[in-house]
Parts: structure tokens; C-alpha cells; sequence
């Protein structure tokens, strides 16, 4: 649908991104290396597009006159975080008070299988999950450290906003590498705009499938994609 090529095809493309948006309930931006693995990657060329007025204005009708939702994972995370929508539920400009996702502790790309908890279920997304309720799920990426000042990560404890944090066998969240790979403070995985309609995380929960992952003894399925199509259909 993208097409970046000329300033007229970049023009389109933006109209035709709008008119989805305008017929639409949910935007979901996945993850993946079309923009390459360079710093901010594909959230760079993701950002650039919703930051055209059109479509800025777009996802403002979807959340503010349709009730929509947004879900961002991996590079989809990156895109949220940098345009605003998560963690303040609008595109806005940012600066350095801002928070941000960044390179892994280690320096370089992570990928394995980890355990999340759901920490708060204020996101329709998590409507068939529960406080507490653990996850198994991949991640594969080298920027994935959520950082923020400590005036953001108290507003966000205070509103619920932290829904997923990594945890370790027994639960708990870690800045140990084994648990949190990344060395995202608080254990952050995922976090939502202040009334939980967008949510931004970095484990892969798409990519789930019978027999896809084997040797894994405690393999939990995290019903998010059904949490946020029961929003509409319940």
C-alpha cells in the first residue's frame, strides 16, 4: 500500500492510508525490518507517514469519534512511543522529557522466548486477561529498552498505564538479562495511553501458531488480538 518512490506516490499513498483508517475500527502496526535494522529502524519510515497532518487527523477521528483502538508491537511499539500515542493517547511532538525505546543493554539484537504478566487490564486488549496472568511469546529486536524520566514512570504506575512487564520463573520482574533482555526500566514490555485504547509492546503475541515452538514446558497463550475484536463484538 506504501509507496515512497516519488513525492506524488508518497502523496497517494498517504490518501489511500487515510481512507483505510476513515473505513476502519482498529489500526494494528506489526512488527519487522522493512526500514532496516539501523537505529529506529522502521519506525522512522512509520512515524514520517502518521505524522502527515491528513493522517494525524485520521487517527484522531478513529479514537476520539469512533471509539477505536491502536496496537503497536515491536517496531509497531517504536512507532507509538515516538509519535506520542502511547504513552499520552495523541500524536504529539516530543522532546527529551519524553520516554523512548532504545538499544538493548547487551548492544545488540536479543532474540528468544520470554515470560510477560499482565499487569494492569485498563487496555481492551487484555479483555480476556487477568491481573497476574503469565505469557510466553518471542521477541527479536535491538531496541527494545523502554526508558523514561521518573515523573513519566510514576504517572504511569499511578494510572495503570505499565500493562506488561517481563518476569522470571517465579513471577517477579528483574533487571537480571535472563528476565528482562532488553534492561527496560521497571520491567516495561508493554504500555497503554491514559484510557487503554492503544497499546504498545514489544513481545511478538502474533506469532503464535500450533507447533511453533517446542521444548518450551510452561508455553502460555496471550489472547490479545481476541481481547481487542471482542471490544466491538461482545
Amino acid at each position: 500500500m506504501i509507496n515512497n518512490l516519488s513525492p506524488e506516490a508518497v502523496a497517494q499513498s498517504t490518501q489511500k492510508l487515510v481512507e483505510y483508517i476513515d473505513n476502519s475500527q482498529i489500526i494494528m502496526i506489526p512488527g519487522g525490518f522493512s526500514g532496516g535494522d539501523e537505529p529506529d529502524g522502521s519506525a522512522k519510515f512509520i512515524t514520517a507517514f502518521f505524522r502527515a497532518p491528513a493522517v494525524t487527523e485520521a487517527v484522531r477521528r478513529l479514537l476520539n469519534e469512533r471509539d477505536g483502538l491502536i496496537l503497536g508491537i515491536c517496531n509497531g511499539f517504536q512507532a507509538l512511543v515516538k509519535l506520542g500515542l502511547v504513552p499520552f493517547g495523541d500524536i504529539k511532538p516530543m522532546d527529551a522529557n519524553c520516554p523512548t525505546l532504545t538499544f538493548n543493554t547487551i548492544g545488540r539484537h536479543q532474540s528468544r522466548i520470554v515470560r510477560t504478566r499482565v499487569a494492569s487490564t485498563l487496555s481492551p486488549w487484555f479483555n480476556h486477561c487477568n491481573v497476574g496472568d503469565i505469557h510466553t511469546m518471542p521477541i527479536s529486536h535491538g531496541e527494545g529498552r523502554f526508558v523514561a524520566p521518573q515523573k513519566v514512570l510514576d504517572e504511569l504506575v499511578a494510572n495503570g498505564q505499565i500493562a506488561t512487564q517481563y518476569v522470571g520463573i517465579d513471577g517477579m520482574p528483574s533487571m537480571d538479562m535472563d528476565v528482562n533482555p532488553n534492561g527496560s526500566l521497571l520491567s516495561i514490555e508493554g504500555i497503554t495511553s491514559p484510557d487503554g485504547r492503544v497499546l504498545g509492546k514489544m513481545g511478538h503475541t502474533e506469532r503464535s501458531a500450533n507447533g511453533l515452538y517446542q521444548n518450551i514446558p510452561d508455553l502460555s497463550y496471550q489472547p490479545l488480538i481476541e481481547g481487542g475484536v471482542s471490544y466491538f463484538t461482545d
